[in-house]
């Protein structure tokens, strides 16, 4: 089994020749503007203008479903619906383990049929308030264990 690839870098600018996949956690209540999406829409407009008409729109626009949006010839954006909501309600954090693994199931699907490696930062561990290491694990499940390539970045 191979690992992942942890490099220090800017996940909005992914290494390597190949496709590229860039995934990271959105909340299902249809916000955007703080945290990693921000780097996001500073270098694209569409992943954010395409979320924002997703949610609009209701279609599918649940936990655990993920919006794909290509940007450029050779880089993608996985709009992944794995939090709850954005602040922590009695107790819990907003992340939902669950629905990031349904998330990566579908990403794994579409890895394998475009043929692309994952990048990522330290996804669902900012402002959705989750653990790297449960993360880490399903990573390791849903990707690693299905042979596809992932990249996460510490930002410098």
């Amino acid at each position: 089994m191979e690992l992942i690839n942890y490099i220090k870098g800017d996940a909005t600018s992914p290494v390597g020749i190949d496709k590229k996949l860039i995934v990271h956690i959105c909340n299902d209540i249809g916000g955007w503007g703080k945290g990693f999406v921000l780097a996001i829409s500073k270098k694209w407009k569409k992943p954010e203008n395409e979320y924002r008409e997703w949610f609009k729109s209701q279609e599918k626009f649940e936990l655990g479903e993920v919006q794909f949006v290509n940007v450029e010839s050779d880089i993608i954006i996985a709009n992944m619906i794995g939090q709850h909501k954005i602040k922590k309600m009695n107790g819990q954090i907003p992340i939902r383990y669950e629905a990031v693994k349904s998330c990566l199931e579908k990403v794994a699907v579409f890895s394998r049929e475009n043929n692309s490696s994952v990048h990522m930062p330290r996804i669902g561990c900012g402002l959705a308030g989750g653990n790297w290491n449960k993360i880490e694990l399903i990573i390791k499940e849903e990707l690693i264990n299905n042979n596809i390539k992932v990249t996460v970045y510490d930002f410098e």
